[in-house]
């Protein structure tokens, strides 16, 4: 499902066999459960996307979309934290 290009930019494949680059902004812990925020490398859209992070059954990381809207707001709230926090330091 992934490949890593280098340690922040991984290739994503889409269910059309379509592979996309991302560069992965943070990685977060949010109640015992890893999420991956990502940014299209493509595009000039600051827009990122939130991955949950789990294993498969071979113990290998996978990526999967978040179906659950209080938990997307959560993370997403939990990123902005961080960001304005990072914003106050500079």
């Amino acid at each position: 499902m992934s490949e890593v290009q280098n340690e922040n930019i991984i290739v994503l494949t889409d269910e059309d066999g379509g592979e996309h680059e991302f560069e992965v902004l943070e990685v977060l812990e949010v109640e015992q459960q890893s999420y991956a925020i990502l940014q299209p490398t493509d595009t000039q859209d600051d827009e990122a996307i939130i991955l949950r992070i789990e294993q498969d059954e071979n113990g290998n990381e996978v990526l999967v979309n978040i179906e659950d809207d209080d938990e997307w707001d959560k993370v997403a709230e939990m990123y902005d934290t961080l960001l304005f926090e990072d914003l106050d330091e500079k």
